[in-house]
């Protein structure tokens, strides 16, 4: 993740942690961490058994997979990169609970790792989408010899190499050890100086946020123009409901990730631009903001699964047919069993 769950656990003094704001967050913050992991393990788990449900059946159906399955790959895709991120959430939780660092160096370093590179990995995949659903809409005839599902593929795998390029100085320069300015306790740091943690988390803003979302936002805007036309040249108008239906569905996604993370991202350059919030020294406070901003980034990870089931009809009638499928499966157990 960011820098926020760090400066939560810095923000202790010599004689523990500082006032009452931090004994509201040692007992909201293993609350809220416990609630978004039941909501986002259990909301991603059933989309990617739905997204795989529909692989099958379209491989059924055809004999091969059929170029609709490129957007459910990289939505898979990106089911995949907010399960890992939540895998992190836990480590943070009980850092911030106890106000230490209990899980050594080795984790201090791949958990900084994972943080940075899943939520990079989640934003370029988001920006792969939002590219995705521009060529389907705008270049249809480009988007089928493009779009195929192995090409599709190999882009969701392939964007892990600059995700996980983001997250390579996490692994690299993390250590635990006791700041200055705080005898209590050992932290996790990301850098050995204030400089260091500027460049990077300013290289990291730029290119794992404001260059995905200026992408995704061309993207749609230019989505947005050439519905807008097609309304006005009396194209079929089932076919434009579908589409605009589809690109609302994506926009939405977008538009959960930035309002989620740009608290965060926000708190971290404040912290960044503040030479007394080094790495090497004791953090300010931020009173209820720090608290706001990182529940905010973790809840990122389970606003997905509920957009996919409020705003897509296709999604919700898969999720029902799960339900009647074990609904089944229980009651021929049951009489089974009686049997």
């Amino acid at each position: 993740m960011t820098w926020t769950e760090d400066r939560m656990l810095n923000s202790s003094g010599p004689e523990g942690p500082v006032g009452n704001s931090s004994s509201v967050e040692q007992i909201l913050v293993p609350i809220m961490d416990s609630l978004i992991l039941i909501l986002g393990v259990t909301g991603h788990s059933l989309v990617m058994v739905i997204l795989c449900g529909r692989q099958r059946r379209g491989v059924g159906r055809t004999g091969q997979a059929t170029m609709g399955t490129g957007t459910d790959i990289l939505l898979l895709a990106l089911s995949a990169a907010d399960l890992l991120l939540l895998s992190t959430i836990p480590f943070y939780t009980v850092s911030i609970a106890m106000q230490k660092w209990p899980f050594g160096n080795v984790m201090c370093r791949l958990v900084g790792f994972l943080g940075s590179a899943c939520s990079s990995a989640s934003v370029f995949t988001l920006a792969a989408l939002a590219v995705s659903r521009y060529l389907t809409v705008v270049k249809p005839t480009r988007a089928y010899s493009l779009l195929i599902p192995r090409r599709v593929s190999m882009i969701a795998v392939l964007i892990w190499v600059p995700a996980c390029s983001l997250g390579a100085p996490q692994l690299a320069f993390r250590s635990v050890g006791p700041p200055r300015q705080i005898t209590d306790g050992h932290t996790c740091f990301a850098f050995l100086s204030h400089e260091q943690q500027m460049i990077y988390g300013l290289f990291h803003f730029l290119a794992a946020f404001m260059l995905p979302l200026v992408t995704i936002a061309v993207a749609y805007g230019s989505i947005y123009v050439f519905l807008w036309r097609g309304q006005q040249a009396g194209r079929a108008a089932q076919v434009e409901r579908y589409q605009s239906k589809v690109t609302q569905t994506t926009a939405m996604l977008v538009l959960a990730f930035t309002v989620c993370w740009l608290p965060s991202y926000g708190l971290t350059l404040a912290l960044l631009a503040n030479p007394n919030s080094g790495a090497t020294g004791a953090a300010p406070r931020y009173g209820a903001f720090s608290v706001f901003a990182r529940l905010m980034a973790t809840s990122s990870t389970v606003m997905n699964p509920i957009l996919y089931v409020l705003m897509s009809q296709k999604f919700r009638q898969d999720l029902l047919r799960i339900f009647k499928r074990e609904r089944q499966n229980v009651k021929n157990n049951v009489v089974l069993s009686v049997v």
